[in-house]
């Protein structure tokens, strides 16, 4: 549901809705140090601009080039964030200007844009690089290709584009890309259909398509199948890899079968060629805690910890802070990210330690950290001070929030919708429903929030929608029990707000 009924009135009001929330609050705090440092700061406009300019250019993204005669061809396209608008023309912008088209840095540039998630920019160069003729296509490009048009435009096309291309490209690899593809649309007959075209064609398997296959048999639960394809890859000679064993680690969880788990975690530690892992240790670490295993999943966490790499270090270390907090190891936490410390932490660990420390209840310990993270010159991401802004609403320390709140927008931070949504919660179960009710159109008008928000976002829309269109009252107290239904407000947020409606519209 888009919003298409309010008024230009409320948006202009909404607009104004963040100075509105500070004009009669006469909250004070505690002598923390987070606090006191939030009352003293005093920020310039023309520094806040600034800042905001700075916040927005790291947030664009930079692609990394190994060919750096062509680094302004990534330039020129990092920009067009908006996946509507085509970079075709940036492209042909390129060559009018008598530049060298280099498959290898196009293929760069690629790689990154999937990275990304920019699929549809990603496609628009496989696509161009060949149809205008500049470079002519190899097996591997249309291997690249195939994926991206699904990603794109969905099944039926990538299944027109595999029809349609020339039978020279099509094979064992193509043809695996093509099994990896039904696998994500659990099609599990057109699956099969792939699996038996690659048995007869008399090349040599590897484990990777029957990884794949395995994959899907497990996420529809067909135990009976996975039994029967690890038989057929042990009686044809295919050594499984750590990719192999990490679906059955998964069933075997499912069933709660420890002895299962033992069984294969022992053979994947014997034989060299699985090559154990970070990361395949920390699978096989949430598969044990899945069956209550608690003793055998921190010591795979901890031969986790002894096998990170260099590359993979960051990521790992976050984690297992993660993992340690689920489990309620606050020492290990600390520790965990004392060896982070060590190296450069950015927002998602910072945020991630927060959120860490905030479920241990460790308040003061949190805004040690928030503290840290201010120091650090890194772009001001609101979605850190929604971990702080959240836990004060929900104490019932509603200054706190909003102090926390004035210094992020000094800053140069954008509130999220989480920002508002608690506020609006906060404030309206304070009783004080009018600031509750501007929170709320912020919330609405929010641009940023996470697709799983957005349902909770429309319903708040139509909260407004009521207050505009006078509804009728019955009408709008059945969606208020809606909501108190579904878990996105309380009763008490419920009956305010439907006082507070009924209220208004009576004005009118």
């Amino acid at each position: 549901m888009k919003l298409s009924r309010l008024t230009l009135r409320i948006q202009g009001v909404c607009r104004n809705a963040s100075k509105n929330l500070f004009s009669s609050s006469s909250s004070s705090l505690s002598s923390s140090s987070l606090s006191s440092k939030l009352l003293t700061s005093q920020t310039p406009s023309s520094e806040v601009t600034e800042r905001k300019k700075e916040n927005l250019s790291r947030r664009s993204p930079t692609f990394p080039t190994k060919n750096e005669p062509n680094s302004s061809l990534y330039r020129r396209i990092s920009p067009v964030g908006d996946p509507d608008i085509s970079i075709i023309p940036v492209l042909d912008q390129w060559v009018s200007e008598g530049r060298e088209v280099d498959k290898e840095s196009l293929i760069n540039i690629i790689a990154s844009l999937k990275k990304y998630k920019r699929f549809k920019h990603a496609l628009e160069i496989s696509e161009w690089m060949t149809n205008k003729r500049y470079i002519p296509p190899m097996k591997d490009d249309i291997k690249s290709r195939l994926p991206l048009i699904y990603k794109v435009h969905g099944l039926e096309k990538a299944e027109e584009f595999y029809n349609n291309i020339s039978q020279i490209f099509k094979g064992y690899e193509v043809d695996t890309t093509l099994l990896y593809i039904y696998s994500l649309e659990k099609s599990v007959d057109k699956a099969e259909a792939v699996m038996q075209k690659l048995r007869k064609t008399g090349c040599p398997m590897t484990a990777f398509p029957y990884n794949i296959l395995l994959n899907l048999y497990y996420h529809i639960r067909d135990w009976a199948k996975m039994d029967a394809l690890t038989k057929e890859m042990a009686k044809n000679g295919i050594y499984g890899d750590r990719h192999s064993f990490t679906p059955l680690l998964n069933a075997y969880a499912a069933n709660s079968d420890i002895e299962g788990l033992n069984r294969t975690m022992a053979i994947m530690e014997a034989d060299p060629r699985v090559c154990m892992d970070c990361k395949t240790y920390i699978f096989a670490a949430n598969a044990f805690l899945k069956t209550g295993l608690v003793e055998k999943c921190l010591k795979l966490m901890k031969d986790a910890e002894m096998a990170i790499t260099v590359k993979d270090r960051y990521k790992s270390l976050n984690t297992l802070l993660r993992m340690y907090t689920d489990l309620g190891k606050k020492d290990e936490v600390y520790r965990i990210w004392k060896r982070l410390a060590e190296k450069k932490i950015y927002n998602t660990g910072y945020r991630r330690m927060i959120n860490s420390l905030l479920r241990f209840d460790d308040v003061e310990g949190a805004e040690r950290v928030f503290e840290e993270w201010e120091t650090k010159g890194l772009s001001y991401d609101f979605v850190i001070l929604d971990e702080l802004i959240d836990v004060y609403v929900k104490t019932g320390n509603l200054g706190k929030a909003e102090i926390l709140l004035k210094h992020g927008i000094e800053k140069g931070g954008n509130p999220t919708f989480r920002t508002w949504y608690c506020l609006t919660i906060g404030y309206i179960e304070d009783n004080q429903v009018v600031k509750g009710f501007e929170a709320l159109k912020n919330a609405t008008f929010s641009c940023r929030f996470l697709p799983f928000q957005e349902p909770v976002k429309d319903k708040l829309a139509i909260v407004l929608e009521c207050l505009e269109s006078r509804r009728n009252m019955e009408e709008v107290a059945g969606f208020m029990k809606s909501l108190e239904a579904e878990g996105i407000f309380s009763s008490t947020v419920c009956g305010r707000l439907l006082d507070f409606i009924v209220n208004e519209t009576s004005k009118s």
